[in-house]
């Protein structure tokens, strides 16, 4: 068993759910976690959270049914130079961020192009984690962004629901290989994601796990239960 999640959306991200932060902590405690991130869609997501929502999110209570929070967000990659959509002075005060490519705000283009946004937007020390780079429609220089990531400190993602069969990205099995085939290769960390939208899926990562497993991916680069240095490697401060 897993002892963290640290992608997932509560109702402020605008869609999939209606459950609070506290629902979700919840949830998260009857399931074992002890460590749990809140990373709800940036502004530019249609009726996702606003900047006064990410201004007031610092200020909430750090630990919920004995389940210990992070508060960040999955911020959207609107351009090949890598900008986001939260202001800098904002993302400064959350814990971390998830950058991520959204079909809404950042249309598929060639290989070049989406390798440079990902490599752009690690450039700032707020993003510790890139979302779903599996996703299909995007090409991506898989063997660049990995060896990127490993040198500013940033996670990769093995994300749940890209793997399970209620995705909607198409099979991302091929691209999760080359994905931990790079991190087995630069020494690059991963964190399974359940990227659940509520409390359902919280802290399940049936298929995710089962892949990792079957590729053999060493155990010591999982950091889901590893929180002392997740917590570390997450931390901007």
């Amino acid at each position: 068993m897993y002892l963290s999640d640290i992608h997932t959306h509560s109702i402020a991200s605008g869609h999939g759910t209606t459950c609070t932060i506290s629902d979700m902590a919840k949830a998260a405690s009857q399931k074992g976690l002890k460590l749990l991130g809140i990373t709800d869609h940036g502004p530019a997501t249609l009726a996702a959270g606003t900047s006064s929502y990410f201004r007031s999110l610092i200020y909430s209570p750090r630990k919920r049914f004995d389940v210990e929070l992070l508060y960040g967000i999955e911020l959207n990659i609107l351009d090949t130079d890598g900008k986001t959509d939260l202001p800098q002075e904002l993302l400064d005060k959350l814990d971390y961020a998830i950058a991520s490519m959204h079909y809404q705000n950042f249309r598929p283009k060639t290989r070049e192009e989406n390798t440079a946004a990902f490599l752009n937007v690690m450039k700032n020390p707020v993003v510790k984690i890139l979302g779903h780079i599996d996703n299909p429609q995007y090409d991506i220089d898989y063997d660049a962004v990995v060896k990127a990531a490993g040198e500013n400190g940033v996670l990769l993602e093995i994300n749940e629901a890209s793997l399970a069969p209620y995705g909607y990205r198409g099979d991302t099995h091929a691209n999760c290989a080359q994905i931990l085939s790079c991190c087995r290769k630069y020494l690059v960390p991963i964190v399974l994601s359940s990227d659940s939208h509520g409390t359902e899926h919280i802290g399940d990562f049936t298929y995710a796990a089962d892949f990792v497993h079957d590729a053999m991916f060493p155990e010591g680069l999982i950091l889901n239960n590893q929180i002392p240095k997740l917590k570390m490697l997450l931390s901007i401060r």
